[in-house]
């Protein structure tokens, strides 16, 4: 389990349980909309719905339509390294919960 001793090593897997494991998905929605403002999606090239809310895929997954691969912004975004995200273009490939193994 992460806790503030382990959290700079400790897996995408035990940060998700320790922060959000018990909650429900409408407030983990609630939790992605708090960070919004570390999110890099409005400034991806492959994200076409610039200033849309629903960005922060790495937390709630991929758009429902296609897109084309332009560029990802992930590895560059503040919620990547403080979660220890090991994946790319969420918006394409689903949520970061989705691409683990939880």
């Amino acid at each position: 389990m992460a806790d503030i001793e382990t959290w700079a090593t400790d897996s995408f897997e035990a940060k998700y349980k320790a922060l959000m494991g018990g909650m429900s998905e409408a407030d983990q929605k609630k939790s992605a909309v708090q960070v919004l403002h570390l999110c890099q999606c409005d400034k991806c090239s492959t994200n076409t719905d610039i200033g849309e809310i629903t960005a922060v895929y790495c937390a709630l997954g991929r758009k429902d339509r296609g897109l084309e691969r332009k560029g990802c912004l992930c590895s560059h975004c503040a919620i990547t390294r403080t979660m220890s995200l090991r994946w790319d273009y969420y918006c394409i490939k689903g949520s970061a919960v989705e691409l683990s193994d939880l």
